[in-house]
């Protein structure tokens, strides 16, 4: 098992069993490396920010909060393959990118060969075409209020490079055309708009509770009236 590897395996060997902390010398026993190595891998995961605490004295050890991961999901080679490309394919400009970037580079990094190889190959052929892309400020900023359900403040220009300050609050994302939207709820026009991510020149979220909107009332009358979600999520 190379560390990469070993890395995920010790994070899901916590989670399991969490709040019970583990040693590291049954950590050690478990992946039959050195104890050395694995306080190496456990100061890893916490530089990387992962919730991963040490405790000291009698029944001390290793844990993690199970909270704040997700237990074991079992792929198909197949399935393992579709996610890899799929999240290799996502954009730098596409909502959620970092995340889907770092997924790919953990689903590769345990994938089996010849899976891996394959995934590989097929993400290799898969390109698309440059885009005008949101500053890494305000896809951050769009994706926190829209996690957090909060108000969003912020500096738009329109097609004719009119720039505007608005407050919103946010109901959901849009994609269509090769660009990415925000629908939301303008409180400055008191209607829902949507606002091109690559157009918001400036974002910032704020504390104050956003109301509940529905995506599709907002996009009613527009052009993108018809929109629906992607067909692999309609089984949620």
């Amino acid at each position: 098992m190379n560390r990469t590897a070993r890395l995920y395996a010790l994070v899901e060997e916590l989670r399991a069993a969490a709040p019970r902390p583990l040693t590291v010398a049954r950590l050690a026993a478990r992946f039959e490396v050195a104890t050395r190595t694995v306080q190496r891998d456990l100061q890893a995961l916490t530089a990387a920010g992962l919730p991963v605490r040490a405790t000291t004295g009698r029944g001390g050890g290793w844990s993690i909060d199970p909270r704040t991961t997700l237990p074991p999901v079992r792929f198909t080679e197949q399935e393992a393959a579709a996610l890899t490309v799929a999240l290799a394919a996502t954009g730098h400009g596409t909502p959620y990118a970092a995340a889907a970037r770092t997924a790919a580079q953990k689903l590769a990094a345990v994938l089996p060969e010849p899976a891996a190889t394959t995934a590989r190959d097929l993400a290799r052929r898969i390109v698309t075409l440059p885009a005008p892309e949101p500053t890494a400020a305000a896809r951050s900023a769009v994706e926190h209020a829209l996690a957090e359900g909060t108000v969003l403040r912020l500096r738009y220009a329109d097609a004719a490079g009119r720039e505007s300050e608005r407050l919103v609050e946010p109901a959901g994302l849009l994609t269509a055309g090769g660009h990415w939207y925000l629908i939301a709820w303008c409180r400055t026009r008191r209607a829902g708009r949507g606002f091109r991510l690559d157009r918001i020149t400036a974002a910032d979220p704020t504390a104050e509770p956003a109301g509940h909107h529905d995506l599709a009332a907002l996009l009613h009358g527009s052009a993108a009236a018809g929109a629906r979600p992607a067909a692999a999520l309609d089984a949620l």
